[in-house]
């Protein structure tokens, strides 16, 4: 692009057009360059040049952020038995909070809107694995409602109370488990938190008080996380060893037969007798059917044929 003749405004901004690293900023400097260059008879054909590069690159821009959008929905995280997104406004402590909470290392910045894409974590609860995704800031661009509407549990992260009313207008179709997570309670004194605890509690919401920069009442929300799911923890065990260390996950009411066909389909044909340890039985290695219905932190033994 020449630039022969130019003032040195038009010069300087071809000069960061040309070194550009992405569309979006090659857009901005290409309308400083329309700008600044000279509207006389002998730059008509430059000025319409400019002016046709900065159409075709508005259009790359536009179906770029179709693509972006129409594929959103197909994130390609496969969903564990567990799955909780974190959602919030920019700057409300959602990388924070899943560095905390997980093995997800996410950038954690002071500047606004720093995640730009879906970050997965799991997170440990008595060895039990919970999925957990940070979603971009809610009036982000790159804020994906479909893993929201799909998630089992939903924590609404926030700092003021004013942001949970605007929050819940866009998350009305979600049918996951909401919990409020009211953040960065480090920075209020002892009255303010009252203040707050008392509010939301007035209010009936599902919530808990956290910071997540000095971990306060992490534990706490960690436990009611894992109660939002209404999951059931059954270990199995062989004869004479001790229980597994990873329990499986199922649904309330599940069966020692659901708890067979989870281990591996068709098991449940094979087994011969089954002993159970825990709250289910009404003594300790009881002998039980295949309809025998389990409950939370039961233990199963299976001999097989």
């Amino acid at each position: 692009m020449a630039s022969t003749n130019q003032s040195p405004f038009y010069q300087k901004a071809e000069a960061k057009f040309l070194t550009a690293q992405t569309d979006e900023e090659r857009l901005v400097y290409l309308e400083e360059m329309i700008k600044e260059c000279p509207k006389h008879k002998s730059s008509e054909k430059m000025l319409a040049n400019l002016k046709t590069r900065r159409i075709k690159l508005k259009e790359k821009l536009e179906r770029e952020k179709k693509v972006k959008k129409s594929s959103s929905s197909k994130t390609g995280i496969k969903k564990e038995d567990m799955q909780a997104v974190i959602i919030g406004k920019t700057k409300s402590g959602k990388s924070s909070l899943l560095s905390l909470l997980t093995n997800a290392k996410p950038e954690i910045s002071d500047y606004s809107f720093a995640t730009k894409t879906l970050i997965v974590g799991m997170m440990n609860y008595n060895g039990v694995g919970v999925q957990l995704i940070e979603v971009p800031a809610i009036e982000s661009e790159h804020y994906d409602k479909g893993i929201v509407n799909s998630a089992d549990a939903i924590l609404i992260l926030v700092t003021q109370l004013e942001q949970i009313p605007e929050i819940e207008k866009k998350i009305e179709r979600t049918a996951g488990k909401k919990i409020i997570l009211f953040n960065k309670i480090d920075l209020l004194s002892e009255t303010e938190k009252r203040k707050v605890y008392a509010t939301l509690q007035s209010k009936k919401y599902n919530f808990i008080i956290i910071s997540s920069k000095t971990g306060e009442n992490i534990e706490q929300l960690k436990e009611k996380l894992f109660q939002s799911f209404g999951k059931i923890r059954v270990y199995t065990k062989e004869p004479g060893k001790e229980k597994s260390n990873k329990p499986i996950i199922l649904p309330p009411d599940s069966t020692v037969k659901d708890v067979a066909e989870k281990i591996l389909k068709g098991f449940s044909n094979k087994i011969k007798e089954t002993r159970i340890w825990g709250p289910s039985s009404k003594y300790s290695g009881q002998v039980v059917g295949l309809a025998h219905v389990m409950r939370d932190l039961d233990v199963v033994e299976f001999k097989t044929r």
